[in-house]
């Protein structure tokens, strides 16, 4: 099939009403599509514990992960959960099961089986703050740390969109280099790693002297993690922002972090990923493999 950007005149315009075309290409061109809902059907599995995760070990599916395992750490043994995945690369997200927990179609999704009905969570923001609030924890009660946490925790799903599906998209996954949409949202997310390196210059975390779920939410998109996933490290001249490595680096120093960002990937080196995560000892066991 001839990709349809090839012939795309310089002097494009767009149409009066806009319609899909064949499939561009690129990694996620044969299941984009402008509509919404489930296009299969499939169940999704319940396991023994009464948080069940659904996802897939991308930076949002990790911010997930981290808080669970930072619970389990603090000593909320009721937060210990079965991780799923949910391979975003194959559809999984468009299954009926998988559409009736998010109907967005993207991961992460949460039941929690702890109510009557079952409740279900989506968008991992909304998955992190109902976590911290059922446990009590990683979210400030003070009003103006409160304030703060919730500040950057806005500010990172607000800048996602720039980050992954921008320069993400157009920098790795994108069929061709198109100069443009690299400078324009290479533009944006320097500027957000300065909004970063300037505010962690100040403060030991993002909300103040508290770890929060701020952190988690905010850590899974810089510099060692996402970058490097995108080999874009050196393109954005990571270095030129010493105080969010520090402050980095401290974050992936945590053996709960060490945890939770390896669960439901799909691939790395050997004890780096762990495709579905179900009791602790899963670690040990993808330890043992390397």
């Amino acid at each position: 099939m001839t990709d349809p950007l090839d012939n795309q005149p310089a002097d494009y315009v767009p149409p009066k009403v806009w319609a899909p075309k064949a499939p561009l290409g690129g990694t996620f061109g044969s299941i984009n599509q402008p509509v919404s809902g489930p296009r299969f059907e499939r169940e999704l599995p319940v396991g023994r514990h009464k948080l069940q995760l659904y996802s897939q070990g991308t930076p949002n599916g990790q911010k997930v992960t981290i808080l669970l395992e930072e619970l389990l750490a603090a000593g909320h043994a009721e937060a210990d959960y079965d991780a799923w995945l949910i391979d975003i690369f194959q559809g999984d997200q468009f299954g009926s099961g998988f559409v009736g927990i998010n109907p967005n179609s993207k991961i992460p999704a949460l039941v929690d089986h702890t109510t009557d009905p079952t409740t279900r969570v989506f968008e991992s923001g909304s998955i992190l703050v109902y976590l911290a609030e059922k446990f009590g924890a990683f979210l400030p009660t003070e009003h103006r740390a409160r304030t703060e946490t919730f500040n950057w925790l806005m500010w990172q799903m607000g800048s996602a969109p720039f980050v992954g599906g921008g320069f993400g998209h157009f920098y790795a996954y994108a069929p061709i280099k198109i100069e443009y949409a690299i400078d324009r949202y290479a533009m944006e997310v320097k500027r957000q790693l300065h909004v970063l390196d300037t505010h962690l210059a100040s403060h030991e975390f993002l909300a103040g002297d508290q770890y929060t779920i701020a952190d988690m939410a905010v850590w899974p998109w810089q510099p060692g993690s996402l970058y490097g996933a995108y080999k874009a490290s050196e393109f954005l001249a990571v270095e030129e922002y010493p105080h969010l490595l520090r402050w980095y680096e401290a974050i992936a120093a945590r053996p709960a972090v060490a945890r939770g960002r390896i669960v439901n990937r799909t691939s790395g080196a050997p004890g780096e990923f762990l495709r579905e995560r179900h009791d602790a000892s899963d670690f040990d066991r993808a330890a043992e493999a390397s």
